[in-house]
């Protein structure tokens, strides 16, 4: 809901996800604007607000057919890139691939707003990855400036707008986390 609440402040003429959950997050956004959103698995979606495109986002021959993306956002899906989960070809660094592909779809300037599981950093196979807030730092910071960075702790306690620098050495004492970022590529 924070998230789609920061898209309707940011009203971009064009949004799109990757991933995130059609009932939830998609559903949000789809009640004040249209979102195309692309997803690896088959979907079976009927409203004049969502148009689907079924893509692995892994696959930047697929990706560079979209770029210059105004806004686009990946919400609780990069953890599972590369883990054969969803149907996905296992490689274990399908995230780093997937999170290039994506930086490289956006346009200088354009919004990114991203959310993994934040802890120490570690796979739990066949279902997701656990990220430290360091590495998500040295994944990000050379391609975007951090807009915003908020953060649900374990206790599901929602922090809005925190300095991310607080956090690095025990990743806001979270274990299973999630860390909501806000980028502007540069």
């Amino acid at each position: 809901l924070y998230v789609a609440q920061q898209i309707s402040l940011a009203n971009p003429e064009k949004h799109f996800d990757i991933g995130s959950s059609i009932s939830s997050f998609v559903a949000h956004v789809a009640s004040f604007r249209k979102i195309h959103i692309f997803d690896i698995r088959p979907l079976d979606i009927s409203n004049k607000n969502i148009e689907f495109i079924q893509m692995d986002i892994m696959d930047s021959n697929k990706t560079k057919v979209y770029c210059n993306l105004e806004s686009l956002s990946c919400l609780h899906t990069l953890e599972h890139f590369g883990l054969g989960r969803y149907g996905d070809p296992i490689n274990y660094y399908g995230h780093e691939i997937g999170f290039r592909n994506m930086t490289n779809m956006l346009k200088e300037g354009g919004k990114f707003y991203l959310s993994v599981p934040i802890g120490n950093q570690c796979i739990e196979f066949h279902a997701h990855r656990i990220f430290s807030v360091q590495y998500l730092l040295d994944l990000i910071q050379e391609h975007f400036i951090i807009e915003k960075f908020s953060y649900i702790n374990d206790k599901n306690i929602f922090f809005e707008d925190v300095d991310y620098n607080l956090g690095i050495k025990n990743n806001f004492k979270c274990r299973f986390g999630c860390g909501i970022f806000i980028l502007v590529k540069k």
